[in-house]
């Protein structure tokens, strides 16, 4: 076990150390979910509760790591690092214990070393090299599920601790509630069937009894109400019209190109299983699989992280070389086959998130800027100027008038939207986040709005980073329906030219539906600045 121990931690000293002697976080893409998560940790660190404070379908356990740190004083930067290496050493112990009693030869190191990777990473996964913090809860949601799941499907190797297995499980399972439920949602049966196929009722009491504490500790810190408005956001954002799911359908992400060989592996698993007389092991699989594709299709880009659990588990279980199937096929080395195939399918993003931190270290900082330039103390979070100053006009070209005008119904181009019976513009703005908060707050400081609560028609409502502005109480930072914290804001701004075109006609929509009246108090060329009243 020492020499186990030895090897992951070196695992986080080595890929938590090179993102800290950078000197700061430079992004490479994504610099919008940054600002995204940047608003969510800067509204907690100041004692605001998801879902309760603000609207977010994200957990709290995504968040409150980064804002433990930025509350001691940390640039959001380096909160962010000293965040992912915590989240690997609350990881650490279970894992080592998986490691010690679950796994022999090779595989705890490989095993160990993984899990260590999946927090620490600085990007995603796909095969795209781009350092990005977006979606690290879905990195650190994998960090716990690569726990649960051998602990539960894989037999221990000695003695047998059954309420320390079932402890372990209940716990991971509540963290995965509060930091990403749809890992709860997606995890939960197939474990519960594995527990229960072994016929190990002792840790399913135990797992059932360490998830109610972890729900009681919750509620004792943030009231019962608190599970009411997490469910509220959830369901928010399953009912949006455009946000239920961020990248391919759920058949795509099975049987598209891109996807079907792994598919295809983990259907060949479990037969394999079940043909090697690992009943209980290709059950669990079996209910797994369709929480391993959901997880995939509703994470943007789709990327099938279970891969290399796929490969421990296809390489870990591989019977006897004396056991064939009723067609002769030597099942170990069918499954030593499959393990190959998952190694290999799985490799670019495994890849990816190993050498993210090198990649990270070896980046250009010469031409970077602030991605929160009106917070200095936040400066060491940073990307290329270009990339975030740089800004775009999208617009038909086939409106009345234009030179294509004679398709604008080929297109089936939507009607444009309307404000108090004035035509909107049917433009887009791309790229240039940070330019559009710096003019338009610097315009609404000047006219006199200071110390307004704004909300926007659009993507986000940052403007209390960027100006003398304050956060609005129950808003949402990143906008997926309906009109959270409309009731306190001051005014609304309504883009001429939004970010998301269908994200302004959504919030419209809801105003004109739910009976607010809109009054225009400031008009530029970039935005109309609306006092709502409820009719």
């Amino acid at each position: 076990m020492e020499l186990i121990a030895a090897v992951m931690a070196l695992a986080v000293l080595v890929f938590g150390g090179a993102a800290l002697l950078k000197g700061g976080f430079y992004l490479g893409k994504h610099e919008g979910d940054a600002m995204h998560l940047a608003d969510l940790v800067l509204r907690m660190a100041d004692g605001q509760w998801p879902h309760l404070d603000f609207m977010t379908p994200i957990g709290v356990l995504a968040i409150a790591p980064i804002a433990l740190f930025v509350k001691a004083g940390f640039g959001i930067g380096h909160a962010i690092f000293y965040a992912q290496i915590l989240v690997a050493l609350i990881l650490f112990l279970p894992t080592l214990y998986v490691a010690k009693t679950r796994l022999t030869g090779i595989w705890p190191y490989v095993y160990g070393v993984f899990v260590m990777l999946l927090p620490l990473a600085l990007v995603h996964g796909e095969a795209q090299s781009a350092i990005s913090i977006s979606m690290h809860y879905n990195r650190w949601a994998w960090g716990v599920a690569y726990v649960l799941v051998p602990l539960a499907v894989l037999a221990p190797l000695g003695r047998d601790r059954r309420w320390l297995d079932g402890a372990l499980i209940g716990a991971g399972l509540g963290l995965l509630v509060l930091l990403k439920i749809t890992y709860f949602v997606a995890l939960f049966p197939g474990i519960m069937v594995a527990l229960l196929a072994r016929r190990n009722g002792t840790a399913f009491v135990a797992a059932i009894l360490a998830g109610l504490a972890v729900a009681a500790v919750t509620t004792a810190i943030a009231g019962p109400v608190f599970w009411l408005a997490y469910l509220k956001d959830l369901l928010t954002v399953a009912t949006s019209e455009g946000r239920q799911a961020p990248g391919e359908s759920f058949a795509g992400v099975v049987t598209l190109p891109l996807y079907v060989g792994g598919s295809l592996a983990l259907v060949a698993t479990v037969i394999f299983l079940r043909q090697s007389g690992r009943m209980v092991e290709g059950l669990a699989l079996l209910i797994l699989m369709p929480g391993f594709f959901y997880i995939a299709y509703q994470n943007f880009g789709n990327d099938p992280q279970w891969m290399y659990l796929l490969m421990l588990l296809a390489f870990v279980l591989r019977p006897g070389p004396e056991v064939t199937n009723s067609y002769g096929w030597n099942m170990r080395r069918a499954l030593g086959t499959i393990g190959v195939m998952a190694l290999a399918f799985g490799a670019p993003s495994a890849l990816n998130l190993a050498f993210s931190p090198f990649r990270h270290l070896a980046s250009d900082t010469e031409k970077t800027a602030p991605l929160l330039p009106a917070l200095p103390q936040h400066a060491d979070l940073r990307t290329e100027e270009k990339r975030i100053y740089t800004a775009n006009l999208k617009r038909p070209y086939d409106n009345p008038g234009d030179p294509f005008a004679a398709y604008r119904e080929i297109a089936e181009r939507e009607d444009p939207d309307t404000l108090n019976g004035e035509v909107l513009p049917m433009c887009q703005f791309e790229g240039g986040m940070t330019p559009w908060f710096e003019v338009v707050a610097a315009d609404l400081e000047q006219a006199g709005y200071a110390g307004s609560r704004i909300i926007s028609t659009d993507l986000y409502s940052a403007y209390w980073m960027f100006g003398d502005f304050q956060s609005v109480k129950g808003a949402a930072p990143w906008y997926y329906g309906g009109l959270p914290g409309i009731e306190n804001a001051d005014y609304i701004v309504v883009p001429l030219c939004p970010m998301s075109l269908s994200l302004r006609h959504e919030m419209l929509s809801a105003l004109d539906k739910k009976g607010w009246t809109l009054r225009a108090v400031r008009r530029t060329d970039l935005y109309i600045l609306m006092a709502a009243s409820k009719v």
